[in-house]
This record gives C-alpha cells, sequence and structure tokens, in this order.
C-alpha cells in the first residue's frame, strides 16, 4: 500500500488539499529528523563509557610518568613512628569516588629518612596491619609477618613489603605513586632470621595415688 499513515483526527490522503499534504509530509519529516537527532544523542552517551573504556589505558600509563603525589606534611609522621597514611590514586578517574583513595604506611626512621610501604601484603595483596606493641606488619589473611622495616619476618611471603619512591619537597612528604606494588618494583628483602615460636614446654610430673 502506497497511502501514508494517518495521524488521529486526519482524513485519507486523497481527501487532503495539496496544502494539506504538503503540510502532512512537512510533519513526518520533522517527526523522522527529531527521531534520528534523538537516538544520535542516546547513541552518543551509550559510546562514552566505551571510548573511555578503550582509551584508559593510554591515558593511564601517561599518568604513571613522574606521578609525584604528597601524602601529608613531615610533621604529621614523628620520627619513630610508623603511622597510616592515604594518596589519590594518579590513575583514578573523577567517577572514583572513595575508591581512588589509596592507603599506606609511613614510617620515619629519621628526621630526613622515611620508609613508605604499599599496604598490601606481598603474598596475595591483603591489607597488613602495624602493631607498635610487636613492632610488626601482620597480614590478617594467611599469617604474613614483617619486621618495621618491612622486611619478611616469616609466613608465606618471599619478600618483603613493597615500597614506594619518596622525596622531601618543601614541607611535603612526596612519593612516586606512578610506581604500582608489583614484583618490578622495590621491596624490602634484607636478610634476617626468620621468627619462630617456640612452643611452651610443660613440666610433666608423675602423680601418687593413694589407696
Amino acid at each position: 500500500m502506497s497511502e501514508f499513515l494517518k495521524y488521529p483526527g486526519e482524513s485519507s490522503n486523497d481527501a487532503l488539499s495539496p496544502e494539506g499534504k504538503a503540510q502532512a509530509h512537512t510533519r513526518r519529516v520533522f517527526l523522522f529528523k527529531l527521531a534520528v537527532g534523538l537516538n544520535a544523542a542516546v547513541g552518543a552517551v551509550l559510546a562514552v563509557p566505551l571510548i573511555g573504556y578503550l582509551l584508559g589505558p593510554v591515558s593511564r600509563k601517561k599518568a604513571n610518568v613522574g606521578s609525584w603525589i604528597s601524602v601529608g606534611d613531615v610533621s604529621e609522621f614523628p620520627v619513630g613512628q610508623t603511622r597510616l597514611a592515604e594518596f589519590r590514586s594518579p590513575v583514578a578517574t573523577f567517577d572514583d569516588g572513595e575508591t581512588a583513595k589509596v592507603p599506606c604506611w609511613v614510617r620515619r626512621v629519621s628526621e630526613q629518612t622515611f620508609q613508605v610501604f604499599a599496604i598490601n601484603c606481598a603474598h596475595l595483596g591483603c591489607p597488613v596491619r602495624w602493631f607498635s606493641e610487636s613492632k610488626l606488619f601482620l597480614c590478617p589473611c594467611h599469617g604474613g609477618a614483617y619486621y618495621e622495616d618491612g622486611s619478611r619476618a616469616s609466613g608465606p611471603p618471599e619478600r618483603g613489603l613493597f615500597e614506594y619512591k619518596y622525596k622531601i619537597a618543601g614541607n611535603s612528604l612526596v612519593i612516586h605513586a606512578g610506581d604500582l606494588p608489583t614484583l618490578a618494583t622495590q621491596a624490602s628483602c634484607k636478610e634476617k632470621p626468620l621468627v619462630k615460636i617456640q612452643p611452651a614446654m610443660v613440666e610433666m610430673r608423675s602423680t601418687t595415688w593413694e589407696g
């Protein structure tokens, strides 16, 4: 059938005058263009995440270069103490929110000497905790233990904690946050004897039974 579709209240196309047919044709052209425009707008909105996903590795690789980020003022880290700090990941995007914050452990050895450890255990990446009483970093997942300088103490990890490169810029402690904790980055691997927990010795005494 070659007839145009009718709109509500519209008579058959054969009954329309030439002016009416032109008006109906113009309305259909407008609605067609409007539909095409809306579809194009929806497609563009849906394409933005896809383009970001495809180009993300390229932009993040560039962001890693020279990513020196402050973890706080040097006065926040007293000499001889280890404290938790955090920084914003250099590869984070604007919609990452709280997940863009990366924690790390900062140990101040002296006035100008620091150690900044990734929070990840060198075994399977679980977050380690610092216990000042025992001066050990302990992993709650599989029992890995590290000395206060980050070197391995015991457990399944085969190496020490991963360390970030750092420098002091003015009054700020900044780290090279582009270095992710991988086997290719720096880690504490100092030779130290393993911590061995000796079982408690129980003195066996004979008991005399009286009849």
